[in-house]
């Protein structure tokens, strides 16, 4: 879910819009849950460019004032869409979780719907690339020192941590590591590929893992290597399995975002598992870095004095005006907000001007999102590929189908809109003909 806390209501940093509540646009938060502001179901927000009211009240939703749609990509439905789509509106689009809860959004029919997109690509209008790294300090944080890690693995603990307790994913992470365990010693303490227990009650317990607990931190820091494979594969797309490793001085071994190397502190602080022809070949890379630590630290060495030699990521992190955890600066939702204020008040005067005009000035032009504001790829087996997989391989039939029946969707809901639609039920009517038309049958 989203990684905010409920502040105070957020207003925004003022302005000197003198309209009356009465008169501002509207926006309302279809994703009643989203809402930022606390309590109440309404709020007037004062944006860089002008006011607004927020709401997530759907009574207002077929009001001639009501702007903008704000949608969560997590709770998009293509089957229920409010619909007809009112001309007068621009639906918002804010989702900076996984590609895999909504692959509507990752084809061009789906992702056209909306007018305006705040998703983790760079390219989006309102990019949330970096949500989950607070800031240089976060990566600068100390390693355990070598000493210490070859004293652990001495032990008989591994060089390679992996932690997964979500085991059915589009990028099939389990596949690929499950190959890679014979040939290199992989300690797995999620319920995936579980083959090692955490050493108290208090570890395992799961709350505790998904907080930055210090003692479960203090733990997971020994390994010199975490394996991180995202749950879905898409442009940008890093999460904390990729943060929160560097964060602690252990080396990721990473596979995600084919973008990566953008935004890392320097060239040397990860291991991208598609440098490698086999999980064999990545494994005997990790065996020759675990005895030469010299070699090793070398991937730790961004986190010196001026270790981060990244300028697009110093320069990305100081020019994001939303915060992560810093109550100075706006959550990103609020940040979103304003952004969407500032749009349709833009909107609004261009309307009045071209209307005053009577047609000399033009009407403004609907901004309409890209397909590479989300556009992720098909989902691929995680190791060998799809012809080698059997007939009732479980990936294959949730993941693939998802993937091509989303695309359908966003095409259904599409042909409902230019045809004026109302009825939300005759969706799977159009979803039918789509499908014959796809498999020749007119």
């Amino acid at each position: 879910g989203a990684a905010f806390v409920a502040a105070a209501s957020y207003r925004g940093p003022g302005n000197n819009d003198t309209r009356s509540n009465k008169a501002l646009p509207i926006l309302l938060w279809w994703s009643g849950s989203l809402f930022p502001h606390f309590p109440g179901d309404t709020e007037r927000i004062d944006c860089p460019r002008g006011s607004c009211l927020v709401t997530r009240s759907r009574r207002v939703a077929r009001h001639r004032r009501t702007k903008a749609l704000i949608f969560y990509g997590t709770d998009f439905r293509a089957y229920e869409a409010p619909l007809p789509r009112l001309p007068h509106q621009t639906w918002a689009l804010f989702h900076e979780e996984s590609p895999m809860n909504n692959y509507v959004l990752s084809h061009s029919p789906g992702i056209r719907l909306f007018n305006y997109t705040a998703t983790f690509r760079r390219e989006s209008d309102y990019p949330l690339t970096l949500q989950w790294l607070p800031g240089t300090g976060y990566l600068r944080a100390p390693a355990v020192p070598l000493a210490e890690k070859d004293a652990w693995r001495r032990k008989g603990y591994g060089p390679v941590l992996y932690m997964q307790s979500h085991c059915d994913v589009p990028s099939d992470r389990d596949r690929y590591v499950r190959e890679l365990m014979k040939y290199i010693q992989v300690d797995s303490y999620g319920k995936c590929l579980h083959n090692r227990e955490l050493p108290s009650e208090r570890l395992r317990d799961t709350s505790t893992a998904t907080t930055e607990d210090s003692e479960f931190m203090t733990f997971i820091a020994r390994y010199k290597f975490h394996l991180a494979l995202e749950n879905a594969i898409c442009d940008d797309y890093m999460t904390e399995k990729l943060w929160r490793p560097m964060h602690l001085g252990a080396v990721p071994v990473y596979r995600g975002s084919p973008a990566v190397r953008d935004w890392m502190p320097n060239n040397l602080s990860i291991i991208l598992i598609d440098d490698f022809d086999s999980p064999r070949e990545l494994a005997k890379y990790l065996d020759f870095l675990d005895k030469n630590g010299e070699e090793y630290l070398k991937y730790l060495e961004y986190k010196n004095v001026d270790g981060i030699k990244n300028q697009f990521l110093l320069e990305s992190l100081e020019k994001r005006e939303w915060g992560v955890n810093d109550m100075t600066l706006p959550n990103y939702l609020n940040g979103f907000e304003c952004f969407i204020c500032d749009k349709e008040n833009t909107r609004v005067k261009e309307e009045q001007e071209h209307k005053k005009s009577r047609g000399k000035i033009p009407a403004p032009r609907p901004h309409i999102a890209q397909f590479k504001h989300m556009g992720c790829p098909m989902p691929t087996p995680g190791f060998g590929s799809v012809e080698d997989l059997s007939e009732g391989d479980s990936w294959k039939e949730m993941w693939l189908q998802d993937y091509w029946q989303s695309l359908d969707q966003g095409e259904a809901l599409t042909a409902m809109i230019h045809r004026n639609e109302s009825h939300q039920g005759r969706f799977w009517d159009y979803m039918h003909e789509i499908f014959l038309k796809r498999t020749g049958q007119h």
